[in-house]
């Protein structure tokens, strides 16, 4: 099984929707492929249990199919700050259990597992533990969106410069339009381009209308599909 963790440049990049364009890319050239979310905050009582629009978005797209649970081991009702939803659930969420959810899925036998982060890079899971030292425990390469708006070149900068420091390999990155009036986007994106030390793996751009990837050739080496 093949993994990758997405993480974003800030909260409300479009991580869910650039993982969920990506789980559909693998389906459509006959890769299975399944969207894990660990952490979600931000939920509704459905079926009897809580769910995460996003986590419902990543099961839609995938090719290989799960349970809510498996998907979204944990899931806060309060859109705030997982580690805080946590503790006002009475919750711990820890580095282990994260590995004992993540490896379960493994069994599932989906050749690409597409891991959502939830915000950005450095989000708290409890008192003293990372997000990230899960990443890091797991091995897992990842790919970074960048949510391209004003202010966008220092998030993604420095989001790159802490993988770097941390050891962390960043296989791609995504460049996805959340500002559909951004200013001088192609400028900004030949920018990162330039100082960015991974390829650009898909440009997202805006749109109301039929979502669609403009897919480079890093991404299709990195699946291993031949278009």
């Amino acid at each position: 099984m093949s993994a990758f963790f997405i993480t974003g440049t800030d909260t409300e990049v479009g991580k869910t929707y650039v993982t969920s364009l990506l789980l559909k890319f693998l389906a459509k050239h006959k890769r299975q492929a399944i969207g894990f979310k660990p952490i979600a905050a931000g939920a509704e009582e459905a079926f009897g249990q809580l769910v995460n629009d996003d986590a419902l978005s990543l099961m839609e797209c995938a090719s290989t199919h799960a349970k809510y649970e498996q998907v979204n081991p944990f899931c806060f009702e309060p859109p705030i700050a997982p580690h805080i939803a946590a503790k006002r659930a009475g919750i711990e969420v820890t580095v282990e259990q994260l590995q004992h959810h993540y490896h379960a899925l493994a069994t599932l036998g989906a050749e690409f597992t597409l891991v959502e982060g939830a915000g950005g890079w450095a989000l708290p899971i409890n008192d003293t533990e990372y997000m990230y030292d899960w990443v890091k425990t797991e091995q897992l390469p990842v790919i970074l969106v960048v949510g391209m708006k004003l202010g966008c070149l220092n998030h993604a900068l420095l989001t790159m410069q802490v993988l770097k420091m941390q050891g962390v390999k960043c296989v791609g990155w995504v460049a996805n339009q959340i500002d559909k009036d951004m200013a001088e986007f192609d400028e900004n994106l030949a920018t990162l381009r330039q100082r960015i030390d991974a390829p650009l793996l898909a440009v997202a751009p805006y749109t109301q209308d039929t979502p669609k990837l403009q897919i480079h050739a890093a991404l299709t080496d990195l699946f291993g599909i031949k278009l």
